[in-house]
């Protein structure tokens, strides 16, 4: 190739490459800035069509202002009753804060326990702090701890959003270093080049930018909304399939080069025709799948669609325009120290993979059944897997204030005290509310909402509010089927037109839709992916049976998640939301990995004949798609980090579910099948006639 020729086919890539530059350095930093539009206010998120949704929007009627109650506890030092004196110091104390920044009204008294070792005041937030929450609730502590003889705790709902934004404190930098070191680790130990894993970085570092940037701007114009959840799976999943795609590329244009004998141009276009469709249709898969949560009726899953859907086009992005354009630019030297060479079926570079490949050729029924009967054995105990909820004491990891002071409230006051459920009901109907909600099993007491310093209930457009009292702790299961039981009893007065909500009924509700959720959800994305695998495998025996792997694999990982989460790691209770955001990420990905393999296997078919082709694509697929699916699930792993045990859970659920798919599914279990089966695989295309 003559210089100036040379020069021009590689102006294209310098030119991507300072495009790509320019989006770093300005859109980089939206990284760190998303938690500024993102908002941990769990009221922002409840069923859209709940009835516990219907309260909250009625209580607005009221003209109250929307607050946040802080629970103030007081307890002896050293516990026992509480001096006499301590109620009057300690009402005085609250009522100090009254007018002082953030405060809404005047707090409450203190009232003594029936025990008489603990008070309890409360004081109302305004809902709109943020970041001054904490600075807020210090002051509160502060005036509090006056009282002389006793401990001071703070709880409920504003005392526990200050710990969720302690725990989300590490998504903009601790998850995402952490993250991001792990990539690179393990890139370095497998591929044993400095450049190649830099530039996997890189790009996926640029992707992450620009997906940050996109999103910021549309939750800045209430389009998205995003909350630290949502923030923290956009890293790690943008972070994940950019190094997915790029692998699959990289390792394409490495085997191009080699037979090529470094002709880089020539290879890259090579490797881009081949690698291009897989990469597409394996994206396709994960952004349609995170788009079908749209069809949620829970605001924070539906916020999740549109976000990760963005995420994952920037991902494809970084990995089709930057890898190729880095890649060109530095030919061989982007794999230093190695050095590409051509081996015409991979299995020089592959021995490991030609014995798998050989087991298979030499075996396939007695691997797919060994494998298909450990993944059945696991699959049997998804059923026993709790998914109700996680009470307020296991949410967080750590030990956060809160729930401290939640477990102390619990000891001498009713379970629900300070959270009560909320009725609106017709006020010509009040009384026969309040005392049927009295009556109620789980029920510690009912009062008429008034205004102080008035007589008479609040009437607002012909109804009135009732606060009920649960016995039980607002976030226990016995306070879900009190909420339950109220519901039946009051949906049951005569001209009450009742309506059930707060804390626990917004949780028991969010419960209920979850369940709709996953049964109208599943067969959606099932649907989606198998559409994409028959365009992309032109086969439909095929994709059916690769559908019927991955949830399978995503049976038998909620089966050991069941086991793990009760037996290792102490929940009593799975996050309700964790199933289905699990089986999206599960099955999406785990089908990218299938994708990259029978499009390749397809490829050589196409040469080889099925068996022959089996074997070529499995070689020389087996090493880049394990280290992608080590690399996916190391990535996901990272979201431990954050102290949540929503996080936790669906940190482990995909990535033990990624190498359960990539080590067993996708190495034994699907090459042993299509091995058994044969030609007929890919009925009905033309494929199937080839001998």
């Amino acid at each position: 190739m003559s210089t100036p020729t040379r020069w021009a086919s590689r102006l294209l890539p310098l030119l991507v490459l300072v495009v790509w530059l320019a989006i770093g350095g300005g859109l980089g930093p939206y990284a760190g800035k998303l938690g500024e539009v993102a908002t941990n206010d769990q009221a922002a998120f409840l069923p859209r069509s709940a009835e516990s949704t219907r309260v909250l929007q009625a209580q607005e009627a009221f003209r109250q202002e929307e607050t946040l109650p802080a629970l103030v506890l007081w307890t002896a030092e050293g516990g026992g009753p509480v001096a006499s004196s301590a109620q009057a110091e300690a009402t005085r104390s609250l009522a100090a804060l009254t007018g002082t920044e953030g405060v809404v009204g005047a707090p409450s008294p203190a009232f003594p326990s029936e025990d008489g070792e603990a008070l309890r005041g409360v004081v109302q937030l305004r809902t709109d702090l943020g970041d001054e929450l904490p600075a807020v609730l210090e002051r509160i502590d502060a005036a509090a701890s006056g009282v002389p003889g006793t401990e001071v705790w703070l709880g409920g709902p504003a005392a526990t959003q200050a710990d969720l934004g302690d725990a989300f404190a590490g998504i903009d930098g601790l998850l995402l270093v952490v993250a991001l070191v792990t990539v690179l680790v393990i890139l370095l130990l497998v591929y044993r080049s400095v450049l190649l894993p830099l530039l996997i970085i890189v790009g996926a570092v640029f992707a992450l930018g620009l997906a940050c940037a996109v999103v910021y701007v549309l939750a800045d114009h209430d389009i998205v909304r995003v909350d630290g959840q949502v923030q923290g799976i956009l890293s790690i999943l943008v972070i994940g399939a950019a190094t997915d795609y790029a692998l699959l590329l990289a390792a394409r244009y490495r085997e191009e080069l080699g037979a090529r004998d470094g002709d880089r141009v020539p290879a890259m276009r090579a490797a881009l025709r081949q690698s291009f469709g897989p990469i597409v249709a394996s994206a396709a898969t994960v952004a349609l799948g995170l788009l079908a949560l749209l069809f949620s009726d829970l605001t924070n899953n539906r916020a999740l669609g549109p976000v990760g859907a963005i995420g994952i086009a920037c991902a494809v992005l970084s990995a089709v325009t930057f890898l190729p354009a880095a890649l060109v630019l530095l030919g061989r030297a982007a794999y230093w120290p190695a050095r590409p060479r051509h081996t015409p079926d991979g299995e020089a570079a592959h021995p490991v993979w030609r014995r798998v490949a050989a087991l298979v050729d030499r075996a396939p029924r007695k691997v797919w059944a060994g494998s298909l009967a450990a993944l059945l054995a696991c699959a049997a105990f998804s059923f026993t897997l709790d998914s109700k909820g996680v009470p307020l004491d296991e949410i967080f990891v750590k030990d956060a204030p809160s729930v401290s002071a939640q477990e102390r409230l619990s000891r001498h006051f009713p379970g629900g005290a300070g959270n009560p459920a909320v009725v609106i009901a017709d006020a010509d109907a009040a009384e026969r509310v309040r005392t049927t909600a009295e009556g109620v099993d789980g029920v510690d007491s009912a009062t008429l909402f008034a205004v102080p310093g008035t007589s008479g209930p609040l009437v607002a457009d012909g109804r009135v509010r009732v606060d009920v009292t649960l016995t039980d702790a607002a976030d226990s299961d016995e306070a879900k089927r009190t909420v339950a039981a109220l519901r039946t009893a009051l949906h049951a007065v005569p001209g009450a037109d009742a309506l059930v909500g707060g804390s626990t009924a917004q949780q028991y509700d969010t419960q209920v839709t979850a369940e709709r959720d996953r049964k109208l959800i599943v067969p959606v994305v099932l649907a989606i992916i198998l559409v994409i695998l028959v365009g992309l495998l032109r086969s439909l025996l095929l994709p059916v049976l690769l559908v019927a792997t991955v949830a399978l694999n995503f049976l038998a990982t909620l089966g050991v998640a069941a086991l793990v989460f009760e037996h290792v790691l102490g929940f009593t209770g799975t996050d309700s939301a964790v199933p289905l955001y699990g089986f999206v990420f599960l099955v999406a990905l785990g089908v990218d990995y299938n994708i990259f393999l029978m499009s390749r296997v397809r490829e050589e078919t196409e040469l080889h004949g099925t068996r022959e082709g089996l074997r070529r694509g499995l070689v020389a697929t087996g090493g880049v798609i394990t280290s992608a699916g080590v690399v996916l699930a190391a990535t996901f792993a990272a979201l431990g980090v954050i102290p949540l045990a929503f996080l936790v859970q669906i940190a482990f659920i995909v990535a033990f579910g990624v190498l359960l798919d990539t080590l067993v599914v996708r190495s034994l279990l699907v090459p042993a099948l299509v091995r058994d089966i044969g030609p007929t695989v890919w009925w009905p295309g033309a494929l199937r006639k080839r001998p």
